[in-house]
């Protein structure tokens, strides 16, 4: 008798187990999180309200042909959250926002070309390969555990209850996802969280909003009030330099971290170039984005919109509309951009205005890189007076520089060396392979945090060394940082950035009624605009009082 109990009490044993195990493995994928801040072990400990509306529903079904459709859609959504999930961490890792599944799918693309152009492209591949492997492999668990559930067979008057049970455990789920999205408010909280289901919800919910703004933004892309302005830029009798300053953000004025550098470094630069003649005024914009996407400050600027996402810059980008330097060249500016981060083709560029690239390989950098950062800034402003600013020319130049000293991973960081020894870059080739390598130095947050401090404050004094360079016959320069580092980095929140306005008198005071304040230190109470107001607030101020047409 025992034996026989035995024998009849194991393949039950096994079946729990397997139950358990089934269960354990849809909790762990609906538990997972979608932020670095909760990364802990007591994620675990949550309790997912999808968990028994599955586990419930699939027993009350049991096998059969509904069952394997339940399951075909459930395993469908459960993936794509997973993935969702492992997006969001990713995004807010590096930009401190999460993914919006509609306006930031090219950003796939571009990690892939990132991730190659550090690490090369077979590991990018292996790369890519793992990820895929991953998905398919929490296709097939989830697969296999509602496999395991599904094949339950109860008994008509169990098969009911667990319906009737599943039905609750769902009218409960979708509660708690109105609670939380504040849809509506209720007496108590559920007991548990359907954190999946109301990232799903959340997602659908930006895809539609996404899809409808992007109608909006392409309406106001297609009415700019320049459009066949007259007298553009007539202010104008000198080049004209629009330098990004790669993650200098307003962090470098405010955060007990970095102020004390940089500010100084800021004040003493005025004092300088005021010595010389120069005049220098300063304030304060909102950046679209944040730790990272540099490109999307640079289209704003650039367009005078508001471009926070992939689906807008692509929208702007085909809209026709013309952006600043289409109208600087349209007012007989020589333009051109001077871009060493661009490694590979920059397709974008043709509908960008610029008549001159100068991507990394046109620069003439025979020095080693710097980690990812292809070249010190000193020699990439050297370059733009050596390829650009030669005086040669019958017009004026109009061009966007973009520095990159400043970018992650700020390891080495170089020194400023006599402008007359920059030459091919060799010189900085020491400097390139000093100190500790980025994989050491990033193990320490502090220490990465002390990297980004010197990277921002040499990019600084590079600037404000050329502007005393050409003192005695300026350039009109605008100044500014395309977004905040990282947030772990920045250790400030917002999304403003500083902004300077460098050259003649003559031309600095015509942004004076900007409520800007002499020098390069923004006060603290200086109005914040949108750099998306930047573009035409700069077309007013330094083109005739007629340049504007009057509005319809």
């Amino acid at each position: 008798m025992a034996l026989a109990a035995a024998d009849v009490s194991a393949p039950a044993v096994r079946k729990f187990l397997r139950l358990v195990l089934a269960a354990m493995v849809l909790h762990l994928i609906l538990v997972q999180p979608n932020h670095p801040g909760a990364m802990m072990s007591g994620a675990l400990l949550r309790f997912p309200l999808e968990l028994p509306v599955i586990l419930l529903g699939l027993a009350a079904i049991g096998p059969g042909r509904v069952s394997l459709w339940l399951r075909i859609v459930l395993v469908a959504l459960l993936t794509l959250v997973a993935v969702l999930k492992t997006a969001d961490l990713v995004m807010f890792l590096s930009l401190s926002r999460g993914f919006n599944p509609v306006a930031d799918l090219p950003l796939v693309d571009a990690l892939v070309r990132l991730l190659a152009g550090a690490v090369g492209s077979l590991l990018a591949a292996l790369a890519v390969m793992a990820a895929l492997v991953a998905v398919v492999a929490i296709a097939a668990l989830c697969w296999w555990a509602t496999g395991v559930w599904s094949q339950l067979e109860l008994r008509p008057g169990l098969a009911r209850l667990s319906a009737a049970a599943a039905l609750l455990a769902g009218i409960v789920m979708v509660a708690e996802v109105g609670h939380a999205m504040r849809a509506w408010r209720l007496p108590a909280s559920p007991p548990g969280m359907a954190f999946t289901a109301r990232i799903a919800v959340e997602r659908a919910r930006t895809a539609v909003y996404t899809i409808a703004e992007l109608r909006d933004f392409r309406a106001a892309a297609a009415n700019d009030p320049y459009d066949g302005a007259q007298g553009l830029f007539d202010a104008i009798d000198r080049d004209v330099l629009v330098i990004f300053i790669e993650s200098y953000g307003r962090t470098s004025l405010d955060t007990p971290l970095y102020a004390p550098t940089h500010a100084q470094t800021l004040r003493a630069g005025a004092a300088r170039l005021a010595a010389l003649g120069l005049a220098t005024r300063s304030g304060i914009v909102t950046a679209p984005t944040r730790g990272g996407q540099s490109w999307l400050s640079h289209a704003t600027l650039a367009n005078g919109l508001w471009i926070t996402d992939q689906s807008r810059y692509g929208a702007a980008l085909v809209s026709g509309r013309r952006t600043l330097y289409h109208l600087a060249g349209q007012a007989g500016f020589h333009t051109a951009a001077v871009m060493p981060q661009i490694t590979m083709d920059w397709p974008e560029s043709a509908h960008m205005g610029f008549t001159t690239i100068l991507a990394s390989n046109d620069l003439g950098y025979r020095g080693l890189p710097f980690n990812w950062v292809t070249m010190p800034d000193q020699f990439t402003l050297a370059a733009l007076d050596r390829l650009l600013r030669t005086g040669d020319g019958e017009s004026h130049l109009f061009a966007q520089v973009a520095l990159s000293t400043s970018h992650a991973p700020w390891v080495p960081v170089p020194e400023l060396i006599d402008w007359e020894d920059v030459g091919d870059g060799s010189v900085f080739n020491d400097m390139a392979t000093a100190g500790d390598t980025p994989e050491v130095v990033w193990r320490d947050r502090d220490r990465v945090r002390d990297q980004y401090r010197l990277a921002i404050d040499y990019s600084l004094r590079t600037v404000i060394d050329y502007a005393a360079r050409h003192a005695a016959q300026p350039p009109l320069m605008i100044v500014l940082g395309d977004h905040q580092a990282a947030g772990f980095v920045a250790q400030d929140e917002r999304f403003d950035v500083p902004v300077h306005v460098i050259g003649p008198a003559h031309l600095v005071d015509r942004v004076a009624d900007w409520g800007w304040q002499p020098g390069l230190v923004p006060a603290a109470d200086t109005p914040v605009i949108s750099m998306g107001e930047l573009r035409n607030m700069v077309l007013d101020a330094f083109s005739d009082a007629a340049a504007r047409p009057p509005e319809s």
